[in-house]
């Protein structure tokens, strides 16, 4: 690190001497605990503090990085995890167009780095959770076509299907622990509360992200998983009655929340996020009167598998509000009325049919005889003003 910023000729002979392998050779064999948290912590501060590009390059270059983030790792040690897990996040803090290209192979279609990192999305430690949340938050940030492709096609669906299902556990967690209400719980209700918050924020950051196509489609992506296994099913599924005729029908109740805390977290929901489409799903099939057809599909079956909709449930969910519905029908309203207001003019008028000379002849003589009236009722009046003077 010293030579990095002053001398580069010792940075050249850690270069020349391949001291860089010869660490990675340490974690292969037989030693203590201590010496490969050593490894992880020494290589974590290299790489945090160099900032020269050709020795960046030589770091993450001849692929001693990926061996040691694909090392079978004992990670029942919690200290060992934490190192490492560090050591993951320290790694996507380099990430750019042209770092990314040592972590992710694109022949291979293979991306340790993020791929041995979401592994621990659920982990019960949070400052592994929130280290994985900052490492695919770098990863999506870069704007690399490849990486981008690989990460929708092969990783997002099942990554945030999975994120989604936590989700789930946690909110059904809060109500088990709501359901016996004492001190210690109060405060278990608290955290879990929390972190669920925690992870709207997380999946909101993911919105923001979609500047372009492929970034978009991940958080469509994800807003699916979020409609099909969460929101409608388990929250506003919460809000309606539920017929308990079958089994199936008995089982799904047994998995829905209170009324009270299905409404909580719907708030929660609404003041985090932000993305119009996503936000104006979830309220057409909130209070819409005439919910889309889908969302009661969603709402009595969710699936059991991991949404793939070419088309994102956001906008079919959204364009069949009530608003846009009634506009419609108000406008073809206005329309008939229009068309039949028109007919009647064309058809009953004494200019029209005097200037047109159309209809037929019973018509044309009884337009005259309303018009003799008229004259007739014209000169009474006539008459009733002169011998009123």
């Amino acid at each position: 690190i010293w030579g990095d910023k002053h001398n580069p000729s010792f940075f050249d002979f850690f270069c020349e001497k391949n001291i860089l392998k010869h660490c990675i050779e340490i974690l292969g064999q037989k030693c203590e605990k201590s010496v490969k948290v050593q490894v992880i912590q020494s290589l974590s501060i290299l790489l945090q503090n160099t900032h020269s590009e050709t020795a960046v390059f030589y770091l993450l270059s001849n692929n001693y990085i990926n061996d040691l983030i694909v090392h079978k790792f004992d990670f029942s040690d919690e200290g060992l995890l934490a190192y490492y897990i560090s050591f993951l996040k320290t790694l996507s803090l380099k990430l750019n167009p042209q770092t990314i290209q040592f972590f992710f192979n694109e022949r291979a279609q293979d991306f340790p780095l993020y791929t041995e990192a979401i592994k621990f999305f659920n982990h019960q430690e949070q400052m592994v959770r929130i280290a994985v949340r900052t490492l695919t938050l770098n990863v999506y940030k870069v704007d690399y076509e490849p990486c981008q492709k690989f990460i929708l096609n092969r990783s997002a669906v099942p990554y945030f299907s999975n994120l989604v299902h936590y989700i789930v556990d946690q909110a059904r967690n809060i109500q088990k622990l709501m359901e016996s209400s004492t001190y210690l719980n109060s405060r278990k209700v608290n955290e879990c509360v929390a972190n669920q918050i925690d992870l709207y924020y997380y999946i909101q950051d993911i919105f923001d992200l979609g500047k372009d196509i492929k970034k978009d489609a991940l958080g469509n992506t994800l807003m699916d998983q979020l409609l099909a296994h969460f929101i409608l099913p388990v929250l506003i599924g919460s809000l309606l009655p539920v017929p308990l005729n079958t089994r199936q029908q008995q089982n799904r109740a047994k998995m829905l929340l209170s009324p009270k805390l299905a409404l909580f977290l719907l708030a929660q929901i609404f003041l985090v996020f932000r993305h119009e489409g996503f936000v104006n799903a979830i309220a057409t099939c909130l209070i819409d009167k005439h919910p889309p057809l889908l969302s009661k599909w969603l709402i009595d079956a969710a699936p059991t598998h991991p949404i793939k909709s070419p088309v994102p449930l956001t906008s079919l969910l959204y364009p069949a509000s009530s608003s846009q519905r009634t506009s419609s029908k108000r406008h073809r309203r206005k329309g008939s009325r229009s068309g039949n207001s028109s007919k009647h003019r064309s058809r009953y008028s004494d200019d029209s049919d005097e200037e047109d000379g159309g209809g037929t002849e019973e018509e044309r003589e009884d337009s005259k005889r309303r018009s003799r009236n008229k004259n007739d009722f014209s000169d009474d009046d006539d008459d009733d003003d002169d011998d009123d003077d």
